[in-house]
């Protein structure tokens, strides 16, 4: 099935859009329901069908709201009972270069083409924020393909009065507006159009005959752009690199050729094509990214080969390295355990046709390009899947390599006591626990997104959610950040809950598994329990809720001195606590701050 959904991509999505959508709901029970209203200036029906199918293959299940052909400008800013009733989750609202109401004339004084430009623009951005008043929800939108036709031929590009000049000034204007506004994102066509070809991507035919303002063939692309940015807004990235070293990362076999004869560095042609290929795996740790090897290799000379001067790519750009002659999924399954990850968090790139059907077969949920043969496109296969989507960056993300690097040390520290006690006290932890502060509210709604395994309720929220709850009286909020004498893990846990009377109803409870087993369970408990009590808060009721990958919070409650008052069919379960007799649970994370401003 995940062939199907790698590029390039062929007519068979729509074709039997039926059929594979009934194989995509068999495959699994586990889906994040969502709903997504999708705002066309042209014929959208066979958009959303292709965006429903990527969504499924990313485990988001969809109910679409579908504006009637080019009404996405009334839909948005007249009264709409249902789209209103509706309640998106996600707006998406698909224009085209078609959508733009004027463009210069050659006789426009420049002027009057900037003015044009600021109505343009000014006519979109209206509308951007009356959704944002109205729906409080994440808005994608379009920016602009170049047209298909150039009346002053090179000129176009830099004359004031082209069209494909005030289009690219149009973008900026685009760009610059979501820069500056949270829950706002781009989908990028202007970049779709030129990878897929302008002349096969709005080819008049499909215009002119059913009002499509690109070509069927080009559907699938934009469907995975769209769709690439709302699982990366609901925590469905991946999160890891899985490497091969032979023929993969460097030419050549190291055990056979030995490490000085490998294809690497700058000598030779197909040498640069390993080391660009390694520049771009690496430039992956500034998201956060972790990079790993999985190597059916003596581990003797896989280090000799990671350690050659000339590599891009160097041990201590490695968080583990696995590299012996077991089956590489199950190496990958070791690595992921040692991590807190799931296999499927995983992106695994290979050379070897055969070990990448291996691990499709082992290990379904984990990404593997299809890497081709020819190296040169490497970058292609891996970069095409959008498996790394950014819609938030927090500066937690530029740390996240040197955080596993420094669990791997705890993790070798720990090897040393006899008492797990006594080697939690000797990392010294401090811990900052405090209100949901601007700072991190990017932070704290990734987290909310990301985490699935430590996830009471796994309910999910946008940044302007997690503001909304912290500016709000009714809600007690708490993210927690942790440090030791190996670094700062940075916020890894958040707590919040909605006041009612005398009681706290606990809506979110996570922890990044990272820190999973260092008591910041019980550091965040006090410090609620505190806050409470301050507020007259007299009892405490949590809830859980499971899905495929939280059964190990299934008893949480039970272990911090709840009661279970009720049980569902579904394992859902109801808990409640007095917070009379709380006593302290917390013996070995020192609390730095308990209030920030």
């Amino acid at each position: 099935m995940q062939d199907r959904f790698t590029p390039p991509f062929s007519g068979e999505l729509l074709a039997r859009y039926q059929k594979i959508r009934r194989e995509l709901l068999a495959e699994s029970t586990d889906f994040l329901d969502k709903r997504i209203a999708v705002l066309g200036g042209s014929t959208t029906h066979s958009v959303i069908q292709a965006l429903d199918l990527f969504l499924l293959h990313h485990g988001i299940r969809c109910t679409f709201y579908e504006s009637e052909y080019a009404q996405y400008w009334q839909d948005a800013m007249f009264p709409n009972r249902e789209l209103e009733e509706f309640r998106p989750d996600v707006i998406y609202i698909h224009t085209s270069n078609r959508n733009i109401t004027r463009c210069p004339l050659l006789a426009d004084r420049p002027e009057e083409v900037d003015a044009m430009l600021e109505e343009e623009y000014g006519r979109f951005a209206a509308m951007w924020e009356h959704l944002a008043e109205q729906y409080g929800c994440p808005i994608i939108q379009n920016n602009f393909e170049y047209p298909d036709w150039r009346l002053m031929g090179n000129r176009e590009a830099s004359d004031i009065h082209g069209r494909v000049n005030y289009i690219t000034r149009l973008n900026l204007l685009f760009a610059g507006y979501a820069q500056t506004h949270r829950n706002f994102y781009l989908n990028d066509l202007n970049y779709l159009s030129a990878q897929f070809g302008l002349e096969r991507w709005s080819d008049p035919f499909f215009w002119h005959m059913y009002k499509y303002a690109l070509s069927l063939p080009a559907i699938p692309y934009l469907a995975q752009s769209v769709a690439n940015v709302v699982k990366s807004l609901y925590g469905k990235n991946k999160k890891a690199l899985a490497l091969d070293l032979d023929d993969t990362l460097w030419g050549g076999v190291v055990g056979d050729d030995g490490p000085e004869n490998l294809q690497v560095g700058q000598e030779t042609s197909m040498g640069q094509v390993y080391s660009e290929f390694q520049e771009y795996l690496k430039a992956h740790k500034q998201l956060g990214v972790i990079l790993n090897v999985v190597s059916k290799n003596e581990p003797e000379n896989a280090m000799a080969g990671l350690n050659r001067p000339d590599m891009t790519i160097t041990p201590d750009d490695l968080v583990m390295i696995k590299a012996n002659w077991e089956p590489k999924s199950r190496n990958l399954e070791d690595i992921a355990h040692a991590l807190s990850l799931l296999p499927e968090s995983f992106v695994f790139v290979d050379d070897n046709p055969a070990e990448r059907e291996i691990v499709r077969r082992q290990l379904p949920g984990t990404a593997v390009p299809e890497m081709g043969e020819r190296p040169e496109y490497f970058i292609r296969a891996i970069d095409r899947m959008g498996c790394f989507e950014v819609t938030e960056l927090s500066a937690d993300d530029g740390a996240r390599h040197e955080m596993y690097r420094q669990n791997a040390a705890r993790s070798r520290l720990e090897s040393a006591f006899a008492d797990y006690g006594e080697y939690l006290r000797s990392l010294e932890m401090r811990a900052e626990i405090c209100p949901f502060s601007p700072m991190y509210f990017s932070r704290i709604a990734q987290l909310t997104n990301k985490s699935n395994q430590f996830n009471l309720t796994t309910r999910r929220f946008t940044q302007g959610e997690i503001q909304s709850m912290a500016e709000d009286s009714r809600y007690v909020t708490l993210y927690g950040r942790l440090a030791d004498k190996f670094g700062d893990n940075g916020v890894v846990s958040v707590a919040a809950g909605e006041i009612r009377g005398d009681s706290l109803d606990i809506i979110l409870w996570l922890m990044s598994c990272r820190v999973l087993k260092r008591d910041m369970e019980y550091a965040m408990m006090d410090q609620l329990v505190r806050r409470c009590r301050e507020l007259g808060i007299r009892t405490l009721v949590g809830y859980y809720f499971p899905t495929a990958k939280n059964d190990m919070v299934r008893e949480f409650y039970a272990g911090q001195g709840f009661t279970r008052i009720s049980q569902e069919q579904d394992g859902s379960t109801v808990w409640r606590l007095d917070l009379e007799n709380y006593e302290k649970k917390n013996h070995v994370i020192t609390i730095e701050s308990t209030e920030k401003e």
